[in-house]
């Protein structure tokens, strides 16, 4: 058994895929989960993005790559599953050990975020990648090591909280002017807009709590 897990992030620029490219198209973000290959050649993608938009409806049901599109919408974003004929680079990385946990799309380029189960393997995914166009390695950190629990520790967080505190900073969500929206936060942590909004009051009480004590 191999004890060590890292967390991989990789960005991506000219990514052609059927997501990518709506994402430029419609001007909005796009969440995805890890795509599912078939073994018909299809690609099983299940995604979601805010409501608001209604241009990236429009842009996936005219893209002949797109099949069978389903759209509902939940807490002001919309989720879609469909198949897809083309499939996204992270197969690249998948086909040699990286376990893909999200994708996020943005004007056209591309965050993948996973992870990978020892250096040996983490070298064979960074060969992958340096033979993929356009994608680069942004960060590498070790699953559960102590500086991802300091926060919880020191502010008497939840991880759930700090989970929530983490990605709220990262998205801009507490920039001014605000970059991101709470439904979008929500989205990437895979929970409703309410447990969002509830997580951070919490942890903002607790941390204030102590601040200001």
């Amino acid at each position: 058994m191999i004890d060590e897990c890292l967390v991989v992030e990789f960005a991506v620029t000219g990514d052609d895929c059927p997501l990518a490219e709506a994402s430029r198209k419609a001007e909005t973000r796009i969440d995805c989960k890890p795509p599912q290959h078939r073994d018909d050649g299809y690609t099983l993608l299940r995604f979601s993005a805010p409501a608001e938009n209604d241009a990236l409806v429009d842009v996936l049901d005219g893209d002949d790559r797109i099949r069978y599109l389903h759209v509902t919408t939940t807490d002001g974003r919309r989720n879609f599953r469909c198949l897809s004929k083309h499939a996204c680079v992270v197969h690249e990385l998948t086909n040699v050990g990286f376990m893909a946990e999200s994708l996020r799309y943005r004007e056209g380029n591309a965050k993948f975020t996973g992870a990978v189960v020892g250096h040996d393997v983490l070298q064979g995914v960074l060969e992958a990648a340096g033979e993929t166009v356009g994608m680069r390695l942004e960060r590498v950190h070790q699953l559960g090591s102590e500086d991802e629990n300091a926060v919880a520790q020191q502010w008497d967080v939840t991880p759930a909280q700090e989970r929530a505190l983490r990605t709220a900073l990262e998205f801009g969500y507490f920039s001014v002017p605000r970059e991101t929206t709470a439904s979008d936060v929500a989205g990437e942590l895979g929970i409703s807009k309410s447990a969002f909004l509830e997580r951070l009051r919490r942890a903002e009480r607790s941390m204030f709590s102590q601040m200001f004590a």
